[in-house]
C-alpha cells in the first residue's frame, strides 16, 4: 500500500495509521515512542495489523474526516450494499478552554454501520508485540473480553452487536477473527484497550459517549483558529494534524508518528521520527500560536525548560517525548522494512549532532511567544540568556546543517544565519520584551556574524548564497534566510538566491533540498522547501507563479489532507515519514504568505 493511502487518528499521546483497506497498520500504543503492536506498514501482516473491511473483494472506497475532526469516516460500497467505518481515539471530556487531562488507558474505536442494503464484514485483529516480533498470550474473559499480552503490555477487545451482546469471536494463531453482516440501520462496535500487563481489567469503554466527546473537542479546538483565508480546509487540516502531533502529557511535539519509511525506495535513508525536534517543535509552535493556539505554546515552553535543564552547552537538537536525552540507534532485523527498504531503524544517532541553527530557531520561537502575550518566568528568561552566551561563544565553529547528513561538518550558511537570528532576537527581547541585561553586545555579535555570512557565503560569481563557505552548490535551506529577516525578499543576493535554487534544485518543478552526485543518490523532493519557495516568490513580485505552485503542491496532499515529507515526481508517490509535521507547518506559512500579499 502507498504512503498516501493511510490517514491517521489520534488521542495527543499517539496515533495509528488506518489504510484505505480498512487495515490499520501502525500503532506505538501507549504513547509515540512505545514499540508498535501493529507492524505491518514496515514488514508484512504477520508483523501485526488490525483490518474490519467487506467480505467481497475490490469495494469501491471513499473517505474522509468527519467535519473538523480527527474522526476518520471510510466507506465501502459493494454488489450488495454501503456500509461505514468510523475510527477514532478518543480523547476525553472537555472542562475548561484546555487540553482535556490525559485518559487513564488509551483507547482505539471502530463502528461499523450499515447504510444502504447488507454487508458481510470481516475482522481481524492480529496484535504482534515489540515491533511485530513478539506473537502473544490470547485468551477471553469471563465478561466474554478477547485479550492479548506480552512483555509489558496487555490490550482488550470489547464487542456489541445490534442486540448489545458481544460479537462472536474465533480465536486462531493467537489472533482474532470474526464475521458478521450489518444492514442498513444497524451498527456494530469494537472498542480495543491499552494497560499494562499487571493492572486489572480495565472497564469497557462508553462508545457513544466517547464519540461525542472526541467530535466535541476537535470541533471546539479548530473553532479556536484565527484563518479565514482562501485555503481555510487546507490550512485547518493542517493544524489539527500538528496538534495530532503534540504529547499532551508534556507538550512536547513529534516530527511524525512513523520510523523508517525511507526517503528513497532502497536507498538505505530511513529514520525514525517519533521524536521532539527542536526545530520543528519551534516552528511548529509559531505556526499554532499565529492561528490562536496559545495553550499549545506554554506547554511547549515547560517542556523546552525540563528537556534543555540549564547548562545551554547540552543543548541537543532534538529529545523523546518527555524531554528523554538518550535516543540510541538501533535496527529491527525481523522487519523487511516498506517494500524491501532496509534497515527498520528506531533511535535516531542525529540527536548527537552539533548543528547551531537550532539556537536561532529557539530564541525566534520564545520571542514569537512571548509577543504573543503568554508569560514566561525567571528560568526562561535565564534559559533564552544562557543560550544567548553559549551561542555567542560557538558560531563561529563549524556543525551539522539542517539536513543532518552524518560525519559532513561544515560552516554551512543556513547555519550561521540561525546563529544570526539567536543573537537578533536576544537583542530585541531585550529592547521590546522585558528581558534583563544590555542589548548593545548582543547586536556586536550579531553584526559581526552578518558581516561573515555576506562576504563567505556568498558567490559573486554564482550570484547567489551557497550552501557552505566555499561551496559551489546551493541549498534549499536558503530560502528561509528572509523569513527570519536577515536580508529583504527583494535584496538582489536573495532574488538571486532564488533563481539559481530554481535553476539547480527543481525537479520537475518541485524543490530537492540539496544537490546530490549519483542517480542512486537523487533526493526526492522536500515538500517543506517548495513551500518556502512558494513565499519566496510571492514576495519579489511573482505572485502568480507562487499560487500556481501551491495549488500543485496541495494538489499532492491525500484524500484526507495529510502531506508526506518527500515526493518522487518520477513515481508519482508520497515518501518519507508521514504525516510530516515540517511539511504542515510549511504549507500554513505559505498560505498566510500568500493571503497576506495581495501583489
Amino acid at each position: 500500500m502507498k504512503i498516501e493511502d493511510y490517514g491517521m487518528i489520534g488521542d495527543c499521546q499517539t496515533a495509528a495509521l488506518v489504510g484505505n483497506d480498512g487495515s490499520i497498520d501502525w500503532l506505538c500504543w501507549p504513547d509515540f515512542s512505545s514499540p508498535a503492536c501493529f507492524s505491518s506498514l514496515l514488514g508484512t501482516e504477520k508483523n501485526g495489523h488490525w483490518q474490519i473491511s467487506p467480505v467481497e473483494k475490490e469495494p469501491k472506497v471513499s473517505r474522509s474526516y468527519l467535519g473538523s475532526t480527527m474522526i476518520l469516516e471510510t466507506k465501502f460500497e459493494t454488489s450488495t450494499g454501503v456500509v461505514l467505518v468510523v475510527d477514532f481515539m478518543p480523547i476525553g471530556k472537555l472542562h475548561s478552554e484546555e487540553m482535556p487531562q490525559p485518559r487513564k488507558y488509551s483507547d482505539l474505536v471502530r463502528m461499523v454501520k450499515g447504510l444502504e442494503g447488507s454487508v458481510e464484514m470481516q475482522m481481524e485483529l492480529r496484535p504482534r508485540f515489540d515491533y511485530g516480533r513478539t506473537m502473544p498470550w490470547t485468551g477471553l474473559t469471563e465478561s466474554g473480553a478477547w485479550y492479548a499480552y506480552a512483555g509489558p503490555a496487555k490490550m482488550y477487545l470489547r464487542t456489541e452487536q445490534p442486540d448489545g451482546v458481544e460479537l462472536p469471536i474465533e480465536r486462531r494463531d493467537e489472533s482474532a477473527f470474526a464475521k458478521f453482516t450489518v444492514s442498513a440501520g444497524q451498527q456494530y462496535c469494537f472498542g480495543l484497550t491499552h494497560c499494562a500487563v499487571e493492572e486489572e481489567e480495565p472497564k469497557r469503554i462508553d462508545i457513544r459517549r466517547a464519540f461525542d466527546e472526541t467530535e466535541k473537542f476537535w470541533t471546539w479546538w479548530n473553532s479556536k483558529s484565527l484563518y479565514k483565508g482562501k485555503w481555510k480546509k487546507d490550512v485547518d487540516r493542517s493544524l489539527m494534524t500538528l496538534k495530532a502531533l503534540t504529547y499532551r502529557p508534556s507538550g512536547g511535539i513529534v516530527a511524525a508518528v512513523t520510523t523508517s519509511l525511507p526517503e528513497v525506495i532502497g536507498a538505505g535513508r530511513n529514520w525514525d521520527y517519533r521524536y521532539c525536534w527542536l526545530r520543528d517543535g519551534a516552528l511548529t509552535l509559531e505556526s499554532l500560536v499565529s492561528m490562536g493556539h496559545n495553550f499549545e505554546a506554554q506547554n511547549w515552553q515547560q517542556w523546552l525548560l525540563r528537556s534543555v535543564g540549564s547548562d545551554p552547552e547540552q543543548l541537543q537538537i532534538m529529545y523523546g517525548i518527555r524531554g528523554d536525552r538518550h535516543l540510541p540507534e538501533f535496527e529491527l532485523p525481523w522487519l523487511a522494512g516498506y517494500e524491501n527498504s532496509l534497515p527498520v531503524r528506531v533511535g535516531n544517532a542525529a540527536s548527537e549532532q552539533a548543528q547551531l541553527d537550532v539556537f536561532g530557531e529557539v530564541a525566534d520561537a520564545l520571542y514569537c511567544i512571548k509577543g504573543a502575550g503568554i508569560e514566561d518566568d525567571e528560568n526562561v528568561q535565564r534559559m533564552r540568556l544562557e543560550l544567548a552566551r553559549h551561542l555567542a561563544k560557538v558560531w563561529q565553529e563549524p556543525s551539522s546543517n539542517i539536513w543532518e547528513q552524518r560525519n559532513d561538518e561544515k560552516d554551512f550558511t543556513y547555519s550561521k544565519v540561525m546563529a544570526w537570528v539567536g543573537m537578533d532576537r536576544t537583542a530585541k527581547a531585550i529592547e521590546e520584551q522585558g528581558l534583563p541585561g544590555d542589548p548593545q553586545p548582543w547586536r556586536e555579535v550579531r553584526d559581526a556574524i552578518f558581516k561573515e555570512v555576506c562576504e563567505e557565503a556568498f558567490d559573486q560569481s554564482l550570484n547567489c548564497f551557497v550552501q557552505s563557505y566555499g561551496a559551489d552548490t546551493v541549498d534549499a535551506s536558503c530560502l528561509l534566510m528572509p523569513m527570519f529577516g536577515f536580508l529583504p525578499f527583494k535584496d538582489p543576493r536573495i532574488v538571486g538566491t532564488i533563481e539559481m535554487i530554481e535553476k539547480m534544485l527543481m525537479n520537475d518543478g518541485l524543490v530537492m533540498r540539496f544537490s546530490t552526485v549519483t542517480e542512486k543518490t537523487q533526493d526526492s523532493c522536500f515538500l517543506a522547501c517548495s513551500f518556502w519557495l512558494v513565499e519566496c516568490l510571492v514576495e519579489i513580485g511573482r505572485r502568480e507563479d507562487a499560487e500556481k505552485l501551491f495549488e500543485r503542491l496541495l494538489g499532492l496532499q491525500n484524500d484526507l489532507g495529510l502531506l508526506p515529507e518527500e515526493y518522487d515526481p518520477k513515481l508519482q508517490r508520497a515518501l518519507g515519514n508521514f504525516p510530516q509535521a515540517l511539511t504542515h507547518i510549511a504549507l500554513i506559512s505559505a498560505a498566510r504568505r500568500l493571503d497576506e500579499c495581495k501583489t
